[in-house]
């Protein structure tokens, strides 16, 4: 009945017609750019499972004519970069053993500052909050020298350690600026109520604030993993040789290249170092996007 009232009006078919082709222009344009957007990550993929005699052949762009994982056992353990013929496994374990800390400790430093700066206020916290997001909008590049003198002061040059302690400094900002607007969220008068009942700092921060964390800290885990992995400025000038993350040991990798370029192994040396962020991402993207719109960022 409604659809024959639609036909019998005119004015209600045209603007069904209207919605139907708004739909279709909608969908069509985004298919075309989830296309192009995809289609680098579609040929890399492709190049790192073909021979290099076929790729050689057929060119960068085509579909495999075989399969091969031979790229894969190379970069991970036998190409040569920067003279030393390991691959990427100890680049790539470099990047988990500063990453996952920075990660972790920096995500409980945060929600400990989210903590304190919305539900412990006390003379001058709003100037601290303040101060402390200017490390959100001060670019990488200003903090080299003073790092770099920082950490040979205290005997962490050019080690995974001081990379690490580096990561963490740099994302208290947003670790802290995340807990702390979603922590507003959270009723004075819980807080008020555990006081009363005797509960102090710790055991409110651990019996309340933390089980209500969740969609938060989850949000700051995959904020930092997924930066913290893919960081190459402070990798590349504060660390050097075997302490280098894999983000370093990518750019070395291509520039170690001779008149013979390996895209198939390079290509597979793309996706290993690309896979810890995906997963980390497929795991918790639809827990990241649900905490965003529970109040990390107001």
């Amino acid at each position: 009945m409604a659809d024959a009232a639609v036909l019998n009006d005119p004015a209600a078919a045209a603007a069904q017609r209207t919605y139907v082709l708004n739909r279709v222009i909608i969908y069509g344009l985004l298919g075309v750019f989830s296309i192009i957007y995809l289609t680098p990550l579609v040929v890399v993929i492709f190049n790192s499972f073909r021979p290099l005699p076929e790729i050689a052949e057929h060119g960068l762009i085509n579909f495999p004519r075989s399969l091969s994982f031979t790229a894969w056992g190379e970069a991970w353990s036998t190409f040569c970069i920067n003279g030393a013929c390991e691959g990427m496994r100890r680049n790539f374990f470099n990047s988990l053993y500063m990453t996952i800390p920075a990660t972790i400790i920096s995500t409980f430093l945060g929600a400990l500052n989210g903590y304190i700066l919305s539900k412990w206020r006390f003379k001058g916290s709003e100037i601290i909050f303040t101060a402390m997001l200017f490390g959100v909008f001060i670019p990488g590049q200003l903090a080299l020298l003073p790092w770099a003198f920082l950490l040979g002061q205290i005997g962490l040059s050019n080690s995974i350690a001081g990379l690490a302690l580096v990561h963490i400094i740099q994302g208290l900002s947003f670790t802290t600026l995340f807990c702390r607007n979603f922590y507003v969220g959270i009723p004075d008068d819980l807080i008020k109520a555990a006081r009363i009942d005797g509960a102090g700092f710790w055991r409110i921060f651990r019996k309340i604030v933390l089980p209500l964390s969740p969609p938060i800290l989850i949000v700051t885990v995959v904020w930092q993993f997924t930066g913290i992995w893919n960081e190459f400025l402070f990798g590349v000038v504060l660390s050097s040789g075997k302490h280098q993350p894999i983000t370093a040991a990518l750019v070395a990798f291509a520039a170690s290249q001779t008149s013979v370029r390996n895209f198939d192994i390079m290509s597979a040396g793309v996706l290993i170092g690309a896979l810890p962020p995906l997963l980390v991402y497929f795991l918790g993207g639809k827990y990241f996007v649900r905490g965003l719109t529970q109040g990390a960022i107001k």
